[in-house]
């Protein structure tokens, strides 16, 4: 192997973890919160690092913004009870987990699969 062969391996290999996974498409997520528990479900479209999409379970529906960052992914909605805060990180092109923040009322932990 040339060591040209090494570098392009190697730079590769490294960029590989950095690169963004595409959270586009339906997610059923199952969240618990200290006050209770839910199975929302969430619409994402992502462009590049920005997230959009929508919001629909026990507290309505709702327009979602958010970003994605490598592995990292936040967003967030507007409910009556006040600002719905979801972050995480990607496990795979399939699951997701994190933590959540029902405006300061509830908080807990999500995991999520991509609908099939």
């Amino acid at each position: 192997m040339t060591i040209r062969s090494i570098l392009f391996v190697t730079l590769f290999l490294v960029a590989l973890p950095v690169a963004a996974a595409d959270v586009t498409g339906k997610w059923r997520f199952d969240v618990s919160l200290d006050q209770g528990s839910g199975s929302p479900t969430f619409e994402f479209k992502q462009d590049g690092e920005t997230l959009t999409g929508t919001y629909s379970g026990a507290v309505g529906e709702a327009k979602i913004t958010g970003t994605v960052k490598g592995t990292e992914i936040q967003f967030q909605f507007d409910s009556d009870f006040g600002r719905i805060k979801y972050e995480g990180s990607i496990k795979d092109a399939d699951h997701m987990e994190g933590k959540a923040d029902y405006a300061g009322q509830a908080d807990g932990v999500w995991t999520a699969q991509r609908a099939k």
